[in-house]
Parts: C-alpha cells; structure tokens; sequence
C-alpha cells in the first residue's frame, strides 16, 4: 500500500524514490519507512487522556502557525502550508479531533488555509507568526511535535509532491485542471479516513 514520491536534495537533481509512511494503529502509533526510505522514524502517541470538545479559547491556525516556526525556526511560505496540514490530518487520527477550525483548499500546490494565506501572500520565506503558541493542550502539543520530527526537515517541494500523492488532495482536485488554483475543501471526514488506513 506504499506510494512513491519523489525526493529531491538541494545539492542534487537526481531523483530518489521514497515509499509513503505506514501508519499502524494501535495504543502506540508507530510512522515505519519502507526498506528505500533515507530515513526510519518512530512517532508514538501515549496519551489521549486530554482530548475535549471544541472551546472558543481552542487554538486556530495562527497558532499551530506559530507554535511550527518557534519549533523549526525560518522556513518557506509552502513549507508551513504543508506541516499544518499534516498536523491538522494526524491530530484527526490520533487526538479524534481538529486542532483548529479553519478550512484547508486543495490548491494547485497542494493544501493551503487561505487564512494562512492571506497573511503571508507575497512572501517567501517566514521567520515568525503572529498567534498563541502555548495556547495547546499536551496531547495538541505531542501531536505537532510528533508531525515535525517526522516532516519537519523536508523541503517544501518533497512536502507538496507527497501530498499530491495522498488521496485526499487528489479527491478533492478531481476535474480541475493542474494549473486550477481551486477553492474545494479538503475535508476532516477525508484526511480521517485516509490517514487512519496507512
């Protein structure tokens, strides 16, 4: 069930191929790279005692935003697009719940929050962000931390190839064209399910 990507390095155009993650669920949650993968890592979630409902003090994307570049410091526009999407998919499997209520868009580059976007149009590259970074619960705050350590030091191009291989951006560009900016949701029900099944 692995997918491949295609990986590139800074120093090299040469193409290298990367299988998808496997997701195993269980009362550990364990990210395993296929035997071609450059890299293994283990992400476990211990706790989901801390899981509540949605509150107005909850966090918004501004804050994941945030909490993602004082973690990994300067990184691309794209970049931050790419990890909090990724930590909005795993908070859905792992934590039952959004980490934050602002829809993401299957654009043209992969998923963008047009809120995000919004703030930083016309930049390319973002040193910090204007929102709450403490503003997480523990296992909020596990979740994001796991995401980066798995996707964290990827570049930006690695990031928006792998999710335009992942099913629910795929779905959610169905009949657009590639140049197709687009505005269709990419919804929670999607993300759930497809990155429970890896």
């Amino acid at each position: 069930m692995s997918q491949k990507i295609k990986l590139y390095s800074s120093s090299s155009t040469q193409e290298r191929p990367v299988s998808a993650p496997v997701i195993t669920r269980s009362s550990k949650y364990s990210v395993l790279s296929a035997p071609t993968s450059t890299r293994a890592i283990r992400l476990s979630k211990t706790s989901l005692s801390d899981v509540s409902t949605k509150r107005d003090t909850d966090p918004t994307v501004h804050d994941v935003a945030a909490f993602i570049l004082e973690e990994k410091g300067e990184m691309t526009a794209m970049k931050l697009q790419k990890l909090v999407y990724y930590c909005q998919a795993w908070s859905l499997v792992w934590d039952e719940a959004p980490l934050f209520d602002e829809q993401i868009e299957a654009w043209a580059n992969g998923p963008v929050v047009r809120e995000l976007y919004s703030r930083h149009q016309g930049k390319f590259k973002i040193t910090k962000w204007q929102g709450d970074p403490s503003k997480f619960s523990k296992s909020q705050r596990e979740t994001i931390l796991k995401v980066l350590e798995f996707y964290g030091d990827l570049p930006s191009q690695v990031l928006s190839d792998l999710t335009h291989q992942e099913a629910p951006w795929k779905n959610a560009r169905q009949g657009l064209s590639a140049t197709d900016r687009g505005h269709r949701e990419i919804t929670h029900a999607s993300m759930a399910e497809y990155y429970s099944s890896l």
